[in-house]
């Protein structure tokens, strides 16, 4: 066993913990509490994986149920993550965008069995990756909307419409949301072997068919994420994704400004 689940193991886990909430709350990163929270539900939710994944795979409902739910919940972490207001569910589209062709075009080519045991790690790695791309495009994008809203304006009063002129202030900031899947994909083997060939290698299959499996998900993860940022950053244009409080209008004020 690579790593033994003992006393020693959950020493580890918890002086790593205390360590990132010490360091956050010192830098004044992020709360102390969020990161502890954050640690203690993923301990949780993988125990809790690990005893109902052996009936997930044997069915196909239960299957279904379960990538659903890995997909709503990921639909609600990124939605928030982008905006506290009830815009928050138009998440659900650059997600669903990114990973349902992706897995539809792997199962239609027989590339990943229509299995549990290799469809719900493949499929939970893909929504992984939408869900960050979407969550650094979305909050990037209106990031930066709010703090050039007078370019905006701008590009109104020259008879942009509104989605040409919230497009040219927000598409470079959202495409940043694609760096780290390409620094990934660059750097590769020489800086980081990452966890599917790994586990592959662990698991005892040979070093080629680990690096075809690492190669298939980087270049899977490159395809959902940019379909993923650009569906987020056309909601954002549109409107659609915004933060401000109340019902969406059509306005010549800016949709992703704070406050408004």
């Amino acid at each position: 066993m690579l790593l033994p689940v003992n006393v020693t193991f959950a020493a580890v886990l918890a002086v790593l913990l205390a360590v990132a909430a010490t360091v956050a709350a010192l830098a004044h990163l992020r709360p102390p509490r969020e990161i502890v929270t954050a640690g203690v539900r993923a301990a949780a939710q993988l125990a809790a994986v690990s005893l109902v994944i052996g009936w997930v795979v044997r069915s196909v409902p239960l299957l279904l149920a379960f990538l659903l739910l890995m997909y709503a919940v990921a639909v609600r972490t990124a939605g928030r993550r982008v905006t506290a207001n009830g815009t928050w569910w138009w998440a659900a589209v650059p997600i669903a965008a990114g990973v349902v062709p992706v897995v539809g075009a792997l199962l239609l080519t027989g590339l990943v069995p229509p299995k549990g045991i290799a469809l719900v790690p493949v499929t939970g790695i893909l929504i992984g990756g939408a869900l960050t791309a979407t969550v650094l495009g979305g909050r990037r994008a209106l990031d930066e909307l709010g703090t050039r809203h007078g370019e905006v304006e701008a590009g109104l009063a020259l008879g942009l419409p509104e989605r040409d002129a919230r497009l040219e202030v927000a598409r470079e900031a959202a495409a940043d949301a694609l760096l780290p899947g390409l620094d990934q994909t660059r750097t590769v083997g020489l800086v980081t072997l990452p966890g599917a060939f790994v586990g592959m290698l662990l698991g005892g299959a040979s070093p080629l068919e680990a690096g075809a499996v690492q190669l298939f998900v980087l270049v899977g993860l490159m395809a959902v994420q940019g379909v993923a940022v650009a569906a987020v950053l056309e909601l954002v244009a549109r409107g659609r994704l915004h933060r401000r409080e109340g019902r969406p209008r059509r306005s010549r004020t800016l949709d992703g400004a704070e406050g408004e």
